[in-house]
């Protein structure tokens, strides 16, 4: 259910050339630190939150962006160029970004076959995003296919190496994401954070960083606290979601999102929590607002 949801809205996200080029012509607008000043009012301030577009597929970009905005946060995760003016329309960050293109989870950066389609897609849309002030790129492994983790390892990196030059000039990070191969995404390379660690020491560049998904590392790793520990530093952005299900992360699940929030404050992480599961109550928002007051730590 989440695969094909996740799946349409990157199908949808797609762009023409006319929808970046639309998207170029956007204001420029500020970081993290200077998108939360609505959430202070509100929450906390020690947590950056922000919600993935998908699981919200029910409302339109408008409607979502004014629900964020009511709860008290300002940022949207998974969005694309097409997105962007409806987003800064309502002063919404965003937090994690989508290329025009076809952002496939299983053709990743793994497999010289989409090297060529897959590096285009990116130098295109990194100076759009630099000029609408956003920073977070996502990009995958893709599927294994037979192919070991060490030439896997090897693909990925002569692919970003063609891709950070134009990042790190604009300021922006390629954000690789940690996904389980158990039960979502069977075959998915980088499914583990010491292989998507050893791969940022390979790349060598604060452009590069891992997208650590703490639903999908808790169902293929456990140890999500003290895996945030150790590999904190190559970590630029966090995923939620309740184990097992992927639904809300109240008390009917296994993970203590409290703890697992203050582990990330205690690291000194200054980037954004994504809210990313299928809320499962009759009013949908209302199991945002609680994820958020959970994780409000």
């Amino acid at each position: 259910m989440e695969n094909q949801s996740r799946r349409n809205l990157i199908k949808n996200i797609a762009g023409s050339a006319l929808s970046i080029a639309a998207a170029s012509a956007l204001p420029v607008v500020g970081n993290a630190a200077e998108h939360s000043s609505h959430q202070e009012n509100k929450l906390k301030g020690n947590i950056n939150h922000s919600v993935s577009r998908w699981t919200f597929g029910y409302l339109t970009l408008d409607q979502l962006c004014e629900a964020v905005k009511e709860i008290g946060f300002n940022a949207i995760d998974l969005t694309g160029p097409k997105d962007w003016p409806t987003m800064q329309k309502h002063g919404v960050y965003a937090s994690m970004c989508y290329t025009a293109g076809d952002n496939n989870l299983n053709k990743g950066l793994n497999n010289p076959v989409y090297h060529d389609s897959l590096i285009k897609e990116y130098l295109e849309v990194i100076p759009i995003m630099a000029k609408a002030g956003y920073k977070n790129l996502i990009c995958f492994t893709g599927q294994r296919q037979g192919m070991d983790d060490e030439t896997g390892m090897k693909h990925c990196t002569n692919a970003l190496q063609k891709i950070l030059p134009v990042a790190e000039k604009h300021g922006v990070i390629m954000v690789m994401e940690l996904l389980n191969s158990k039960i979502d995404h069977k075959d998915y390379m980088n499914d583990r954070v010491e292989w998507g660690a050893e791969l940022c020491k390979r790349i060598g560049s604060e452009n590069f960083k891992l997208l650590f998904d703490i639903y999908h590392m808790q169902i293929q790793e456990g140890d999500i606290i003290r895996n945030i520990k150790t590999y904190h530093q190559y970590i630029a952005h966090y995923h939620t979601g309740g184990v097992p299900g992927r639904h809300e992360i109240n008390d009917t699940q296994e993970l203590y999102y409290p703890a697992v929030m203050k582990a990330i404050v205690e690291t000194g992480y200054k980037g954004y929590v994504a809210q990313e599961f299928m809320p499962t109550y009759q009013n949908k928002l209302d199991s945002l607002r609680e994820a958020i007051r959970i994780c409000d730590v």
